[in-house]
């Protein structure tokens, strides 16, 4: 048996890996090249304007838009899925509009979220409720008549019932209230915690540069920085460009 130190090393695979990603709308090309990793128990904040691509991304990724380039999920090409599959292989999606079913319970909207009658799953209904104490107060109560911030809640919980290695969630603080701004980054790091990597996609830098191990910036449908939030906080450049209003 040869000694440790000359062992071969064991090539590590990125959980998330998009090389030379394009995207379109028709005949309208919206991303231009875009490229990123994201690495397992990682927090990746994708910021950038209202029309930079970011939600363009994340439907990329899901299957839900026409594009070309390289798509691999733990190493395997996923490009072209049908979103239900790239589902199943462990990524979960929150949307910008939330999409609850509004006539379902906040309990039933849970149960849609899991997969294989939830057998061998990190997480529970019960630390749904434990960690969102108004979901278990509203269990019975249609979704349609929460709140903003109740939906947004419930919206995250469903993703998670699925139990993602991944979870991509698109402004999951818009129109929230701060106390309630507050417990979605404290989600967000209960599932790093639990192991469970992050691409978030966010306008507001407070949260994101607080939560991220790593910050991406679009604009004009393709990365124009990545780095840490403390560089990203040094390069005055970059924000003013690129993300201050």
């Amino acid at each position: 048996m040869a000694p440790m130190s000359l062992m071969p090393r064991q090539k590590i695979i990125d959980m998330l890996k998009i090389e030379n990603l394009h995207a379109y709308y028709g005949k309208s090309h919206v991303l231009h090249g875009v490229h990123f990793d994201v690495q397992p128990g990682e927090i990746v904040a994708l910021l950038g304007r209202n029309g930079s691509g970011r939600s363009t991304t994340a439907k990329a990724i899901m299957g839900l838009v026409d594009c070309q380039g390289d798509i691999q999920w733990k190493g395997k090409q996923i490009a072209g899925r049908k979103a239900y599959e790239v589902a199943h292989l462990g990524i979960g999606y929150v949307p910008e509009n939330r999409d609850i079913f509004p006539t379902l319970t906040v309990h039933q909207n849970l149960m849609l979220g899991q997969k294989g009658k939830g057998k061998g799953s990190r997480w529970s209904f019960e630390d749904m409720y434990q960690m969102f104490p108004r979901l278990r107060e509203r269990q019975h109560t249609e979704a349609g008549v929460l709140s903003g911030g109740e939906q947004q809640m419930l919206t995250l919980c469903r993703a998670l019932m699925g139990d993602p290695d991944l979870i991509i969630i698109d402004e999951p603080t818009e129109g929230l209230a701060p106390k309630i701004v507050e417990l979605v980054g404290q989600y967000l790091q209960t599932l790093k915690a639990k192991g469970i990597s992050v691409l978030l996609i966010e306008q507001k830098l407070t949260i994101a540069m607080a939560i991220s191990d790593r910050a991406l910036v679009m604009g004009h449908g393709s990365i124009v920085f990545q780095g840490t939030p403390d560089s990203l906080r040094a390069d005055a450049y970059i924000r003013k460009e690129w993300l201050e209003v």
